[in-house]
């Protein structure tokens, strides 16, 4: 067992590096080629954030482990709100005018009503995955054309180019990507069999160790960014962070499991960790949503997110029980 939690760690640290090498490459690359600031953040660094889940899920429906992939997609989101959003509002209330994200967050919202459709049958077919791939591309296209648009007159623009890294040549860039694809994809290969292992070990499904250790785990890194953002005051940044990924998530991650490896469904996934993520969806849409532009995210709002995180947690735990 402790070699399966030394994989697990390992994984996630692997994760974690190669994540920061990834966005960092990345970004810098996109400055580099003359994209805005407005559609790096949105396209290019809101991509290569969710590139870790998506990783984790491919690499665990390879093996065979749908529930944990799954789990993973699910619980990133419901961490993403009710611990991320939730400690970055703590650290700092969060008011952020932008007409991007006022117009991205209903689009999340509906995107995260998706999987619910799909899932009712209880199974996880190929013809879901080619859905959300193609809602994915949708949703790309979208975000690009809305990014193109408000480029120039966003003032959360600003805050997207102030964490641009500059004086990254291009030869630089592209190491950094090489290096941080390979540490996720390494990451990702240890923390699927470390985890995996560790869920038969315990005797727990592989969907509690997915919504619960790998959720947290691979949401660090937003996590991080979120605080950091906020005691900056930031605020467009650490909401931007939370919306872009959710979308992502929801599409990418299991999408790509579907694709790679169509299974049935573990029951509790359709009867409570999808309508939990929904409701967690929902609540930070009523929260934030504002018709003036203007999102808002003060501290009560953030310890009701947290609460209602650690309750979640809490009743994840007692099925152990």
């Amino acid at each position: 067992m402790l070699l399966f939690l030394l994989a697990t760690l390992a994984g996630f640290a692997l994760l974690i590096w190669g994540a920061d090498r990834l966005v960092l490459g990345a970004g810098a690359l996109a400055r580099n080629l003359g994209i805005a600031p407005l559609l790096i953040g949105l396209t290019v660094v809101g991509f290569a954030t969710s590139l870790p889940e998506v990783l984790v899920s491919a690499t665990a429906a390879l093996a065979g482990a749908t529930d944990l992939a799954i789990g993973n997609a699910l619980g990133s989101n419901i961490a993403n709100v009710g611990l991320v959003l939730a400690v970055a509002a703590l650290t700092r209330p969060l008011r952020a005018h932008s007409e991007t994200l006022q117009r991205e967050l209903p689009v999340m919202l509906a995107i995260s009503v998706v999987p619910l459709l799909l899932f009712v049958d209880g199974r996880l077919s190929r013809l879901d995955g080619v859905l959300l791939a193609g809602a994915l591309l949708g949703f790309t296209w979208w975000v690009t054309r809305l990014g193109m648009r408000t480029a120039g007159h966003d003032p959360i623009e600003a805050e997207y180019a102030a964490e641009l890294p500059t004086g990254i040549a291009n030869r630089r860039a592209l190491l950094l990507i090489l290096l941080g694809l390979l540490a996720v994809l390494a990451g990702s290969k240890s923390l699927v069999w470390g985890a995996a292992n560790l869920a038969r070990a315990l005797s727990v499904s592989e969907t509690i160790i997915g919504v619960t250790m790998i959720a947290v785990g691979t949401s660090l890194p937003e996590l991080a960014v979120s605080i950091v953002s906020a005691r900056k005051g930031e605020a467009g940044l650490a909401l931007g962070n939370v919306i872009g990924s959710n979308a992502f998530n929801a599409l990418a991650v299991i999408g790509v499991a579907a694709l790679v490896h169509p299974a049935p469904l573990d029951p509790r996934v359709v009867v409570f960790h999808l309508p939990v993520m929904l409701l967690f969806s929902l609540g930070f849409f009523f929260i934030a949503y504002n018709r003036d532009e203007t999102l808002r995210v003060g501290r009560w709002a953030g310890a009701s997110l947290l609460a209602g995180y650690l309750v979640y947690l809490g009743a994840v735990v007692a099925e152990l029980g």
